[in-house]
């Protein structure tokens, strides 16, 4: 069950949304994760979805298709979410992705002024949102995110384990 968290002195403005809404956007975002996966990449997917309920861009990583060591699934939907509607700014948007975002991408959201990131499981080993570091809710920062952690847990973290058990497995028999 995910639980939202709001920053405090933050006005909520973005319209609430259901669980089921939630879900929905997480999908989106696990097709991207998929897709991803499909071309040899790590399987994370990410969308912005604007405060009326339009998604603004999905996105898979990109790491090494790209050759960009920046193109997590996060920062490529934010770019394209910026392009969409003419700001680097996404104030009243919110971030699905399916895998708690390292610290490149949870700084990302923060400059972007992102209103609430919604994310599927957690990484303890380099999640900056709450398993390793408090980047998208430090009070010394000039903005805050409210954040939805859990949204699909098990099928996100299903889909990471099962690409790196099979890496793991490719590597075994070479």
């Amino acid at each position: 069950m995910s639980k939202t968290f709001q920053p405090q002195g933050q006005q909520q403005s973005v319209p609430p949304t259901t669980p089921s809404d939630d879900e929905h956007w997480m999908r989106v975002a696990l097709v991207a994760a998929r897709a991803a996966s499909e071309l040899g990449e790590v399987p994370v997917g990410a969308c912005v979805v604007s405060s009326d309920g339009t998604l603004l861009a999905v996105a898979g990583n990109r790491t090494r298709i790209n050759c960009d060591p920046t193109a997590h699934a996060e920062i490529v939907a934010l770019r394209e979410a910026a392009r969409q509607v003419g700001n680097y700014r996404l104030t009243e948007t919110i971030v699905y992705s399916t895998i708690e975002p390292c610290a490149m991408c949870a700084g990302a959201l923060v400059q972007a002024r992102v209103k609430r990131l919604a994310y599927g499981a957690p990484d303890e080993r380099a999640g900056a949102v709450a398993s390793v570091f408090r980047v998208c809710d430090a009070s010394s920062l000039n903005h805050c995110l409210e954040l939805t952690p859990g949204v699909l847990e098990e099928e996100c973290r299903n889909m990471m384990q099962a690409f790196f058990r099979a890496r793991r497995k490719a590597r075994i028999k070479e």
